[in-house]
């Protein structure tokens, strides 16, 4: 059995466990790509036994994105060629979903840093500064330029400055933000390895502030997470 769904990580390592008393073997496989992956191809995270995940190889080889135009990283020579391919046996069963899980949680802290900057930018020119300090700001041709040489590229930028070239207002967004519910299990997990994660949980904490005031920041992640997933806003 192959999960490759959001899983949270821990739901996994008890299905394995009852699976393996059957003799039946589980891998998680945590996936990313979004809506795009059916054309890109998929980044892959699996959990499972060793010998289970090579056996299956040519189905994640199939579905992984390849190597592409992407520069190779200088240094890696002599280690594991599946992670330049875009998928990694990251461990053991519920290794591929806790990972994923992370990766979620980086991407909320990464959209609320991009969110929060363009709102900055949107609110220069407000009447509460002095007349000398504000700056009328085209904040979608910011973005376009941001994409080229500087360095904060992404493709979450990439499809912010697709959505603000369609609409530099937003207004077909109310920035009603949802949490698919990885955010949340990131944050346990910082909780339960003490490890502080303040850009992280703010991030979280936005989104539900999000569902009560709506600031062009929270319309800029609607239109990310729409871009991205396909993800629509609850009427």
């Amino acid at each position: 059995i192959i999960d490759g769904g959001n899983t949270f990580w821990q739901d996994d390592v008890r299905r394995g466990k009852a699976l393996k008393t059957r003799g039946i073997h589980y891998l998680d496989v945590g996936t990313s790509g979004g809506i795009w992956g059916i054309e890109r191809g998929y980044c892959m995270m699996i959990g499972g036994d060793e010998a289970v995940v090579d056996r299956l190889d040519p189905i994640f080889k199939t579905l992984a994105p390849g190597i592409g135009e992407i520069e190779r990283t200088k240094g890696r020579e002599g280690r594991d060629p599946r992670i330049e391919q875009g998928y990694i046996h990251a461990g053991p069963v519920g290794a591929g979903h806790f990972v994923k899980m992370v990766h979620n949680g980086i991407e909320y802290g990464l959209m609320q840093a991009y969110a929060e900057g363009f709102d900055i930018l949107k609110n220069a020119n407000i009447d509460a500064l002095p007349e000398d300090h504000r700056f009328d700001l085209d904040i979608a041709d910011i973005a376009e330029v941001w994409r080229r040489g500087s360095v904060i590229p992404s493709w979450l930028l990439d499809l912010t400055s697709s959505a603000l070239a369609q609409n530099a207002t937003l207004d077909n967004y109310s920035g009603f933000v949802e949490d698919s519910g990885e955010g949340r299990w990131t944050i346990n997990a910082a909780i339960n390895e003490a490890v502080p994660a303040e850009v992280l949980t703010a991030a979280l904490y936005t989104r539900f502030r999000s569902r009560k005031d709506h600031t062009f920041a929270e319309k800029i992640l609607s239109a990310m997470r729409a871009g991205f997933g396909g993800h629509k806003e609850p009427k």
